[in-house]
C-alpha cells in the first residue's frame, strides 16, 4: 500500500464546478450541522452523547464534501470530543494505538517494498506474456485485469492502478502506432478494468483496502468478534472471483476490440520483461519477508482446519501472533535482509518506508475513536433505536438497504471514510445479523465506480483520455448493480452470521 499517487485528472468545466461546489460548501455547511444539533434540546441523550452527536454530525459532513483533507478530519473528530469534555485525551486518542493501526503499518510497508523494487511490474509483464494470452484482444484484457485483481490484493487499489495504467497505455499505443484498428471502446475498456478490477481485488484480503481492516476493526471493537485473515479469504476470494469474472464478460462483450489478433504485442511486451533482467536480490528478499508475512497470516486457518479451532497450540498461535504482530514480523525482515553487507545496505531502508500513506491511519484512527465514543455514551444505542423506527425493514431486507447506502456513499467520498460512516451505523440497527451486515457493508464501501471522483483508480485511468464521462458513468453503474447483489447473494449464503 504504498503512497497514493496524485494523477492529473481532465475534467470538464461543469466537473470543476461541482467540485469547487462541494468542497467549499463544507466549510459553511459543517459548523451550520455541528451548532444545529448541539443547540437542538435532545432531551434523551447525556451531555456528552449530545457534545458527540454534534461532533459526529460535523465530521460526516467534512468527509462527504472534503472541504478538508480526510485525515485532518479524522484526527479533529477526537480532538474536538476532547475540546467539548466528551471524553479525556486517552481514551478519545487511544484508537489510534490499535493493533489494527500496527497491521495497517506493516501491510503498507510490506506494500511500499514490492512497489519499490519493482516486483509487481515483473508480475505483470510475467503474465502477460504467458503463451496462452498469445494476441488475443479478449485474453490480454483479461489477463490485463487479472493482474491488476490479483496485485490489489496485496497492495493499495490505488498504487496498483498507477502501476498498471502505463502498462495499459502502452499496450493501446503499440497497437495503434503498428496499424491496428482497435476500437474506441476497447481502449475504455483497458482503462475501466485497470480501476475495476484493482477495487474489486482489494475485498480479497483484510489488507487489500483500507476499509476492510476498518470494518474488522469496529466489528472486534463492538461485537467482540476477530474475523481471521483465513476466514475472511474464504468468503473475499470467492466474491473477487465472481466479480471479476462479471466485469470482464460484461465489458468484453460491450467494448470489442474490432479485431481478432494483435498482431506483434507479445514481442512489445516480450521486451519489456526482458528489460526488467534477472531478478534482483531486493525482489527475492522482499518475497522472502512477504511469503512469510502470507504464511503467518493464513497459519491459524490452517491450524484450525488440522488441529482443531479449541486446540492449544491454535489458540496459543491466535494469541501470540496475531495478524499486527505477523505484519510487523515480515515488515521488521525488511530492514534485516540484506542487499550488501558490506555498504551496510538492506531491503529497505527508513526513509523509504516512511512513504507510506499515514493519512490512512489518521482517518481509520479517527473514525474508529467516534465509532468507540458513540457506544460509551450511549449515543449509539439511541441512534440504534430510532433507526429501528423510522425503517421499516428487517433482516434481508435491512443488510440490502445498508449494502445499497454503503455503495451510494462511496460514490460521494472515499471508500475510507464511507466505511466509517456507515459500518458503525450497520452494527447500531436490531433485528439483523451484525456481524454479517456488517461484513456486507464493509465490502460495499469499496464499490462505487459510476465516477472520477468515486475513487483515485478511476481518476487514474479518466486521466488517459479514453473513457469519455458518460461511458464511465453507465459501465460504472452496471458494476454497482452487480456489485450490490454478488455482496447481497454472499450476504445470504457466504458471510458468517456470528
Amino acid at each position: 500500500m504504498a503512497k497514493d499517487f496524485e494523477p492529473l485528472i481532465s475534467m470538464t468545466k461543469g466537473e470543476e464546478r461541482f467540485e469547487a461546489l462541494r468542497r467549499t460548501s463544507g466549510f459553511f455547511l459543517a459548523p451550520a450541522v455541528f451548532l444545529a444539533i448541539l443547540l437542538y434540546p435532545f432531551e434523551s441523550l447525556s451531555p456528552e452523547a449530545h457534545k458527540l452527536s454534534a461532533i459526529i454530525g460535523c465530521t460526516l459532513v467534512l468527509w462527504i464534501t472534503e472541504a478538508l483533507p480526510l485525515p485532518v478530519t479524522g484526527v479533529l473528530g477526537p480532538t474536538l470530543a476532547v475540546l467539548l469534555g466528551v471524553a479525556p485525551a486517552s481514551k478519545a486518542f487511544g484508537p489510534f494505538a490499535d493493533p489494527i493501526m500496527f497491521l495497517f503499518l506493516g501491510a503498507f510497508i510490506l506494500a511500499r517494498a514490492i512497489n519499490l523494487h519493482g516486483l509487481d511490474k515483473r508480475l505483470a509483464y510475467r503474465v502477460l506474456t504467458w503463451k496462452w494470452v498469445g494476441e488475443s484482444p479478449s485474453r490480454i484484457l483479461f489477463a490485463y485485469g487479472a493482474v491488476c485483481c490479483c496485485i490489489s490484493m496485496w497492495i493499495s487499489n490505488t498504487a496498483t492502478t498507477a502501476m498498471m495504467f502505463p502498462i495499459g497505455l502502452a499496450i493501446i499505443h503499440t497497437l495503434r502506432s503498428n496499424g491496428h484498428n482497435v476500437s474506441d471502446t476497447y481502449a475504455s475498456a483497458m482503462m475501466l478494468l485497470c480501476a475495476f478490477a484493482a477495487s474489486i481485488g482489494g475485498l480479497a484480503t483484510p489488507v487489500g483496502t483500507p476499509p476492510n481492516l476498518i470494518g474488522i476493526g469496529f466489528i472486534e471493537r463492538q461485537l467482540g468478534r476477530h474475523v481471521e485473515f483465513a476466514e475472511w479469504m474464504s468468503f473475499g476470494v470467492p466474491i473477487v472471483f465472481v466479480l471479476f469474472s462479471l466485469t470482464f464478460l460484461y465489458l468484453n462483450f460491450f467494448c470489442p476490440a474490432g479485431i481478432t489478433r494483435l498482431t506483434g504485442i507479445q514481442q512489445l511486451l516480450a521486451q519489456r520483461y526482458r528489460e526488467l533482467g534477472k531478478i534482483s536480490r531486493a525482489e527475492k528478499n522482499t518475497i522472502i519477508a512477504f511469503g512469510l508475512t502470507v504464511f503467518l497470516w493464513i497459519a491459524p486457518g490452517i491450524l484450525a482446519v488440522v488441529a482443531g479451532e479449541q486446540n492449544e497450540i491454535t489458540r496459543a498461535y491466535s494469541q501470540f501472533i496475531p495478524e499486527s504482530v505477523a505484519a510487523l514480523i515480515g515488515a521488521g525482515l525488511l530492514f534485516v535482509l540484506p542487499l550488501d553487507w558490506k555498504e551496510h545496505t538492506f531491503t529497505i531502508d527508513l526513509t523509504s518506508a516512511l512513504e507510506i500513506d499515514w493519512g490512512v491511519l489518521a482517518l481509520y484512527g479517527g473514525g474508529i475513536a467516534l465509532g468507540q465514543l458513540a457506544f460509551e455514551t450511549k449515543l449509539a444505542e439511541a441512534f440504534g433505536k430510532g433507526m429501528s423506527e423510522l425503517l421499516p425493514l428487517q433482516g434481508a431486507g435491512l443488510i440490502f438497504l445498508m449494502i445499497l447506502i454503503s455503495t451510494l456513499t462511496s460514490e460521494l467520498t472515499s471508500n475510507t471514510a464511507s466505511a466509517n460512516m456507515i459500518v458503525p451505523v450497520v452494527i447500531l440497527l436490531s433485528g439483523v445479523s451484525p456481524l454479517k451486515a456488517a461484513l456486507a457493508a464493509t465490502m460495499a464501501a469499496s464499490l462505487g465506480f459510476m465516477l472520477p471522483i468515486s475513487t483515485p483508480t478511476n481518476a487514474i485511468v479518466y486521466s488517459s483520455g479514453y473513457i469519455p464521462l458518460p461511458r464511465m458513468i453507465k459501465y460504472g453503474a452496471l458494476l454497482d448493480v452487480l456489485g450490490i447483489l454478488v455482496i447481497f447473494l454472499a450476504a445470504l449464503f457466504l458471510l458468517p452470521a456470528q
